[in-house]
């Protein structure tokens, strides 16, 4: 017996949500690059240094601090998790 919730969203929800969030990160890069007029650097690891906080912060809090359940829901195993967390002092 399979007692791990079913933790995919539904195509609806998930078709939805996947504009949204590439939109907004698209925003983020374009207003970026333009603020830095040309002048980037290291771009990929800033975006991800930035988003992986918060990302790791939200599921952890929507799992009620349960690294297990939010484990399952990043789609990453529990020591990868335990780990990030530390590297972020979350």
């Amino acid at each position: 017996m399979n007692a791990a919730p079913n933790l995919r969203l539904s195509e609806a929800t998930e078709s939805a949500l996947q504009p949204a969030l590439r939109e907004c990160v698209s925003r983020a890069v374009r207003r970026y690059l333009h603020d830095m007029d040309g002048e980037a650097d290291d771009l990929y690891a800033l975006v991800l240094d930035e988003v992986e906080c918060p990302l790791l912060r939200e599921v952890m809090d929507w799992a009620g601090g349960n690294q297990s359940k939010a484990a399952a829901a990043l789609g990453i195993n529990r020591a990868t998790l335990r780990k990030k967390l530390a590297l972020h002092g979350l």
